[in-house]
């Protein structure tokens, strides 16, 4: 799958929404998906960054993106119903989904972790993946192969001393898509998670701020594992938690 060489325009007539869309990996996956021919629906919390995402798309020459302005900490339950009618409406369908943004917190000892952290961990990457992904099932069983990739990670799958929080939260957001991988088993839906792994990102930095950047993998160079995701040609891939390196 690492490997996996994507066909140009292999994501022709798809709308695909992602989350934290306006840096990181999320900005370089917008970029991909409208370069192989996507419709790009970009969420994030932040509107410049967003428009400066949605720009370098118009740039592309390609199929125009849509922005969402939307803070996931915040977000009420008829925030996620009316965005849902609102893709509904306007795209009359959507094929792909990726719940990308996620919060950090503080790393420390668990009985130094304060509750204020821990809510709003839990909100923006439990939470609103729930909601989100629940408000857009019925829209995204319309489409004839709809793809949900969730974003774990190591300590998502094997608990370490001081990750708290962040490392609870990825537990669940790997159970959940289980839960909904067996669910939907025999629909056109499919939900899998992706662990990026040590990738350039701010938040890697935030958690690893004397590591040696050079020697981390670009966001680009783990790009191939989303686009097969995203595409029909894993229109039976299903329940799977995947090592993007």
């Amino acid at each position: 799958m690492m490997e996996y060489q994507a066909q140009a325009d292999c994501l022709s007539g798809k709308t695909i929404l992602i989350t934290g869309a306006g840096a990181g990996i999320g900005k370089t996956l917008a970029l991909q998906c409208a370069e192989f021919g996507a419709t790009v629906i970009l969420l994030g919390k932040t509107v410049k960054k967003l428009e400066a995402v949605y720009d370098q798309i118009e740039a592309l020459g390609k199929q125009q993106a849509s922005i969402l302005p939307l803070d996931l900490n915040g977000a009420t339950e008829q925030h996620y119903i009316d965005l849902a009618d609102t893709i509904k409406r306007e795209y009359g369908k959507l094929d792909g989904l990726v719940h990308n943004a996620s919060q950090l917190g503080v790393l420390g000892p668990f009985t130094q972790i304060e509750k204020k952290t821990w809510d709003e961990i839990i909100q923006t990457n439990v939470t609103a993946q729930f909601l989100l992904t629940k408000s857009l099932i019925p829209v995204l069983s319309l489409a004839e192969h709809a793809s949900t990739i969730f974003t774990t990670s190591a300590v998502g799958n094997q608990g370490r001393a001081y990750w708290g929080a962040y490392s609870v939260s990825k537990f669940a957001t790997e159970g959940m898509m289980q839960v909904l991988a067996d669910e939907y088993e025999n629909s056109s839906l499919r939900f899998n998670a992706i662990n990026p792994g040590a990738t350039r990102t701010a938040m890697r930095a935030s958690a690893y701020p004397a590591e040696d950047t050079a020697k981390l993998k670009r966001p680009e160079d783990i790009m191939s594992i989303y686009l097969y995701l995203l595409n029909d040609d894993s229109k039976e891939v299903t329940g799977q938690r995947i090592n993007a390196q």
